[in-house]
């Protein structure tokens, strides 16, 4: 075993507070990443406080996790000691089901081992996240780095760039297509910067008219604002595909309308509550209403590849992990653009 220093919440909705705990050493097909910096994402938030209930506490979050590699096993070929690498949601799986052997782990039948809030695939040890020093992974579900990529602005796309990269790769986001974001934050500008870089024609969807200008910057073509009652008219049946990032309860009818004929709604933000959806705006133009979650392995090196090719990037506020705490308190209030990324540089030492 080796000693980790983290950053965890103790108890349901508890500050986070320094933490050491221990990760096993490399076996024959893991690899030990040095991490760099952790992207904080907004499930991270919910499950810290156990809004989504059975939470494994105490709780080190983090799945967006970007850094080096340190040591392999005698095994490992994917990686040698000095390369880049990340780790996504996910740290293991049965690799035995239908969906495992399509390269779908994220739909395991396993159950899954997440990367924290989740265990081993013992079923008993927790697995604790990227609010730490290290990480130790079967190099299976490690993903490559191209070097000299910033790694401050990589972390976030192993979560945030994967949830949007595979619904908009799933429905054919590409040039002559016409893309909707709905929501401009954590996940809707890594929406906008690949749907554009895919060569889509894309139109961000927000209620809020001051990010007009950021969505130009980040490659939208055009903005539609959603409080205005006359973007319904000027947008209706418009769109072929509409990602829907909004995480809370907001009218998915009045998007459905901006779609054409066979169009499709993408939902990637989780309302906590359900949403109303009438029959007739599907019905009447043949629509859909899809729901997809991350990207398997495959694809999530995938996406990685493409982003490095196409130099997107997330757009990031680099915190020390003293500041985790006030950053959870201003994502409440939707004050980040767009997504913080913790260097881990600054963990406090051994008295942890």
């Amino acid at each position: 075993m080796s000693k980790a220093r983290g950053y965890a919440a103790l108890k349901p909705a508890a500050p986070l507070v320094p933490f050491s705990f221990d990760r096993r050493e490399p076996g024959d097909m893991d690899v030990r990443i040095e991490i760099a910096y952790c992207g904080i994402c907004h499930s991270d938030l919910h499950q810290v406080r156990d809004e989504w209930s059975e939470g494994l506490f105490p709780m080190v979050p983090g799945h967006e996790i970007a850094g080096r590699v340190t040591q392999v096993g005698r095994k490992v070929r994917k990686f040698k000691v000095g390369d880049l690498a990340g780790v996504g949601c996910l740290v293991d799986s049965c690799r035995k089901c239908p969906s495992c052997r399509r390269g779908e782990e994220q739909f395991c039948d396993g159950p899954l081992s997440f990367t924290y809030n989740g265990t081993e695939r013992d079923r008993k040890t927790p697995t604790y996240g990227g609010y730490s020093s290290h990480v130790v992974v079967d190099e299976a579900f490690a993903l490559k780095v191209r070097a000299g990529q910033p790694l401050e602005r990589v972390a976030p796309l192993l979560c945030a760039g994967i949830t949007t990269y595979s619904p908009l790769k799933r429905h054919g986001a590409g040039k002559g297509r016409r893309v909707g974001v709905l929501g401009l934050g954590g996940l809707g500008h890594m929406a906008v910067k690949i749907a554009a870089a895919m060569g889509a024609e894309v139109t961000v969807l927000s209620g809020t008219a001051s990010k007009k200008t950021d969505a130009r910057r980040l490659g939208a073509h055009d903005f539609a604002l959603t409080s205005d009652p006359k973007t319904a008219a000027r947008m209706a049946g418009r769109l072929d595909l509409i990602v829907d990032t909004v995480s809370g309860p907001h009218d998915v009818n009045a998007a459905l309308g901006m779609l054409g004929v066979g169009g499709t709604l993408a939902l990637v933000g989780a309302s906590p509550k359900p949403l109303e959806i009438g029959a007739f705006p599907l019905i009447a133009r043949r629509r859909a209403v899809a729901g997809s979650l991350i990207g398997g392995i495959a694809q999530t090196q995938e996406m990685l590849d493409f982003c490095a090719r196409n130099k997107v990037l997330a757009d990031v506020e680099v915190i020390p992990a003293s500041g985790i705490n006030a950053a959870y308190e201003r994502m409440l209030k939707s004050d980040v653009r767009y997504r913080f990324s913790i260097d881990l540089k600054t963990l406090p030492g051994e008295e942890c």
